[in-house]
């Protein structure tokens, strides 16, 4: 973990007037990830000759005095799972471990018309299918805060790399929590927005109605100024949204006394590590100090939400799945004798275990005779699950709860128990049923040293409020 983290700002400006350059920063980055990260894993595929490239036209710039873009000279990461022009991209997969795509994602093209640099591809759970990042196909990621505990899942490569200095910022995707909880583990900032604020065009799909791209970052405003720069709406997503994108660094900069903030009781029950419970509850007793009022609150169905979660994003992760079956791209056994055969043996031979079983479940869940009692019940229970923020909201402005209710575990440590991983997600994945933005910051660590998450939830298209309390709390605390 680097102690004193490079920021966005600090990076532009240093471009900006000449005390540093892009290309020697890149350098730095690579000689970092050479050094650090075999013991890690963050990375799966670096592209050295695109981030050179970049970072020499943005030298040109600043040479001529021409004004950078936002993100100009910062070098960043991308999780794996979003496509990249001619850089291989797995989704962590075997199935696409020869996969180099020929387009880029919207979030990636995006950050890179804002003058980020973009180092590489990281690892992730395949097919953003974990949470802990111990599905990859290719190899598990070590915390950079201690190497024998996970990062998060999905998206630990990201977390990871951001972490341990190897990127000064990244984008992940987030499906039931997979940009918060790796956050909350690794201790830094991770922003899922609202459903539809950033285009999934590219994005390689799991989930489609709960898949989210975000960011991670070092700080909140660096969370704020990613969020800036690939957020709205995209002719190529037809389910990113019309909505107008506000200027969230100055969201930032409005006070936050006199907001009203939840606290629902469901977040603060059985099964949540008393050292998270103590650092929250001093969390919320910051804010309150800093003059938001603190509202009691009841979220009635939250009990439901990790079986619901799991019908859905089962169901859907079957749908989008079948593609991968052998012919058009991806990989292909050898050997097989009939078209059948070859179906079959691509997709034993090419899928992880935990992909094969939510195929299974969601495959299950679909089937003539179950969808009504499995796929149709979670869709209802989801509906009860939004209308329980949307009547939060009419008394709230943001809700506060833990990001997860443990730090990181051991490497293994549930590897053989998938119920108990998939609880991992319990406070994360209602903010992915609802579409709701929300954000986890570092609030303290254990005793062992390990970070605790703080997850703040919004209204829908409200990442303006969220981040304007995660910067006020960010302030206080480290002030």
């Amino acid at each position: 973990m680097t102690s004193n983290p490079l920021t966005i700002e600090a990076v532009r400006k240093s471009v900006q007037e000449g005390t540093a350059n892009a290309a020697s920063l890149v350098e730095k980055h690579y000689a970092t990830i050479a050094s650090d990260d075999p013991k890690i894993g963050a990375y799966l595929t670096l592209c050295k000759e695109r981030a050179l490239a970049k970072a020499a036209e943005i030298d040109t710039r600043a040479r001529k005095g021409d004004a950078l873009p936002p993100l100009g000279g910062v070098p960043v990461a991308i999780k794996d799972v979003l496509v990249m022009r001619e850089v291989r991209t797995t989704a962590g997969s075997k199935v696409l471990e020869n996969y180099t795509p020929p387009y880029d994602s919207t979030a990636v093209a995006r950050l890179e018309a804002a003058g980020a640099i973009v180092l590489g591809k990281t690892n992730c759970d395949e097919f953003a299918m974990g949470s802990s990042n111990e599905n990859s196909a290719f190899r598990p990621v070590q915390n950079p805060r201690d190497l024998s505990r996970v990062p998060g899942g999905s998206s630990g490569g990201s977390a990871a790399a951001v972490a341990a200095g190897m990127a000064v910022a990244a984008l992940g995707s987030d499906t039931g929590g997979s940009i918060r909880q790796p956050a909350a583990f690794c201790g830094v900032v991770g922003l899922k927005p609202t459903y539809g604020r950033v285009s999934r065009y590219g994005l390689i799909a799991f989930a489609s109605s709960l898949d989210h791209v975000g960011p991670f970052a070092n700080s909140v405003r660096d969370a704020a100024t990613m969020l800036q720069a690939i957020a709205g709406r995209d002719p190529m997503d037809s389910t990113s949204a019309e909505v107008p994108v506000p200027d969230y660094s100055a969201e930032i900069e409005k006070p936050v006394r006199g907001l009203r903030l939840g606290v629902a009781r469901e977040y603060f029950g059985e099964g949540l590590d008393q050292e998270v419970a103590k650092a929250v509850e001093s969390a919320i007793q910051k804010l309150a100090k800093l003059g938001c009022e603190i509202v009691p609150l009841t979220l009635p169905h939250t009990k439901y939400a990790i079986p619901a979660y799991y019908i859905v994003a089962t169901a859907e992760a079957s749908a989008n799945l079948a593609r991968f079956d052998g012919v058009r791209y991806g990989y292909r056994a050898a050997g097989a004798r009939t078209l059948s055969d070859m179906y079959r043996r691509s997709r034993d031979e090419g899928f992880g275990a935990e992909v094969k079983r939510r195929i299974m479940l969601g495959t299950y869940a679909l089937s003539a005779g179950y969808y009504d009692a499995y796929y149709l019940k979670a869709q209802k229970v989801r509906t009860l699950l939004a209308r329980d923020f949307e009547d939060a909201f009419r008394q709230v402005d943001a809700i506060v709860t833990p990001t997860s209710p443990t730090t990181a575990f051991k490497l293994g440590e549930k590897a053989d128990d998938p119920l108990a991983m998939y609880l991992a997600d319990i406070y994360t994945v209602t903010a992915n049923l609802a579409g709701i933005p929300g954000i986890s910051i570092p609030c303290d660590e254990t005793k062992e040293k390990l970070p605790i998450g703080l997850q703040i939830l919004g209204k829908h298209f409200d990442e303006g409020t969220v981040l304007r309390v995660a910067a006020a709390y960010e302030e206080a605390r480290t002030n």
